[in-house]
């Protein structure tokens, strides 16, 4: 589905603690999804689910800021399992113009806090034409699963390495070894997203 809003520069600002409920064929509507922040309300455009997300984001944090407050979204459908997945900031090392100095220790402190609890699966978001040994999230990962068993690594970025490279040993657990191991991700190009390029035709 596409609702997470994406874009240049930094879009998630905000923790999305996004809850997805199987529900059954027969459930009228049969998906929908619904806020906290919005008790009675069913939302089926999905298209309006990622404009609440942008809206409520600015109205805690304004245009720059950061919050550490969760956006709480719940998907009922009957193609999920049910799951809850965490959606935070990316990890940066300088503040931008406009942006708080602190920003990236303030940002460094909220996925820390997410990450810690032994019962959650940390997805490791690298960028494959990237250095590994440099990457921001597997250094945090190891903090708090310094044994990569929780740990799975999520490869993106593969269309655009440079030519000749590819990312083979990565992907088959060689160079930084996790017990989950790697997942490779092609995403939508800003282009795609600037066009609302449907998901089926990208795919």
């Amino acid at each position: 589905k596409d609702f997470l809003p994406r874009g240049s520069g930094m879009v998630t600002r905000r923790p999305l603690i996004l809850q997805l409920i199987h529900s059954k064929e027969t459930d009228k509507p049969n998906e929908w999804a619904e806020f906290l922040h919005i008790p009675n309300k069913r939302f089926t455009n999905y298209h309006e689910v990622s404009n609440e997300i942008v809206e409520e984001t600015k109205r805690v944090c304004g245009d720059t800021g950061i919050s550490d407050l969760p956006i709480n979204l719940k998907v009922h459908s009957p193609t999920v399992l049910n799951l809850t997945l965490v959606d935070l900031p990316g990890l940066t090392k300088v503040a931008t113009e406009g942006q708080s100095a602190d920003l990236p220790q303030l940002i460094h402190n909220m996925v820390l806090k997410f990450v810690k609890p032994k019962n959650a699966i940390i997805l490791a978001v690298i960028p494959a034409n990237s250095d590994l040994a440099n990457a921001d999230s597997l250094l945090m990962a190891k903090q708090v699963d310094p044994n990569g068993v929780r740990t799975i690594g999520v490869l993106t970025k593969l269309d655009i390495m440079d030519k000749g490279t590819n990312a083979r040993e990565i992907l088959l657990n060689k160079v930084y070894p996790l017990t989950l191991g790697y997942i490779g991700v092609v995403n939508r190009s800003q282009k795609d997203i600037n066009e609302n390029k449907p998901m089926k035709k990208v795919l």
